[in-house]
């Protein structure tokens, strides 16, 4: 982990909402005890596009799981819709795309299949309704998959896997999209397309929350970047990312110039 940042580094942006979707306040965590993340505060609101991203090891992922509720931070508060995270049961309103939904190839099952599972939280493991079977098939046409509702997970690409996962996202009819570096194992093509569907996704109200490794892809299509090393290095409109301090720091002399490639 690299040094701390100085609180010039930081954007403010501890503002408490009622109607936030994520927010995060004082959060350490460690899974022994060294601290993975620490001192994390920032608030997520609706309709956000909102990119994570930190070197290997930074705490990206530990952070996206304290979000969701899947762990229990050591100190501090994570509230999800106004919830405390880890107790947060309302599933229908978050879709999560994990990071290697995009190489799974191990569902013998068809895509119409997949995005069905969406529709669980809303009706159970019970029959799906009329209503139902349209929101499945509208979020395939959504992401340019119904031609393939009815091919096997299995005979996909990994781009065209990562977009019936999102459509099961969808038409669980999810507030907040979280994804877990997404693009990984996704040729360069269908990333593209990948971004162009987010956007779109986004534009129509949906918060995004975009866990990533590719930085270049981050400072195109992300509105915002919280630029995370253990600590808050940035947290920030993305032009302001690419222009501070923060990006060199974080990513060492690599990420130098990533501004003026833009």
């Amino acid at each position: 982990m690299t040094a701390q940042p100085t609180a010039e580094t930081v954007t403010e942006r501890t503002h408490r909402s009622e109607d936030s979707v994520i927010e995060v306040t004082d959060v350490d965590f460690g899974y022994t005890a060294t601290r993975v993340v620490e001192d994390i505060s920032l608030t997520i609101d609706p309709g956000e596009y909102v990119a994570v991203v930190g070197p290997n090891g930074s705490g990206k992922s530990t952070l996206m799981k304290l979000m969701l509720g899947l762990l229990e931070p050591d100190a501090g508060t994570v509230r999800l819709f106004g919830e405390p995270a880890h107790r947060f049961d309302d599933g229908d309103r978050v879709g999560y795309v994990a990071q290697h939904a995009s190489a799974s190839k191990e569902m013998p099952i068809t895509v119409r299949e997949v995005v069905k599972m969406g529709r669980f939280p809303h009706v159970g493991f019970g029959r799906l309704s009329a209503d139902d079977w349209e929101i499945v098939d509208r979020a395939l046409e959504t992401v340019g998959m119904s031609e393939f509702a009815g091919r096997r997970v299995t005979q996909l690409s990994g781009g065209q896997r990562q977009r019936a996962f999102i459509a099961r996202a969808l038409a669980s009819e999810a507030e907040l999209l979280v994804l877990d570096e997404p693009t990984v194992g996704v040729d360069a093509e269908s990333v593209e397309a990948f971004y162009a569907l987010l956007e779109s996704l986004n534009d129509d109200g949906i918060t995004v929350l975009l866990i990533e490794h590719d930085l270049s892809a981050v400072t195109e299509q992300a509105e915002r970047v919280v630029c995370l090393d253990g600590a808050v290095y940035f947290d920030g409109p993305t032009d302001e990312f690419v222009d501070s301090d923060a990006l060199v720091r974080a990513f060492g002399a690599a990420a130098r110039g990533l501004g003026e490639s833009r």
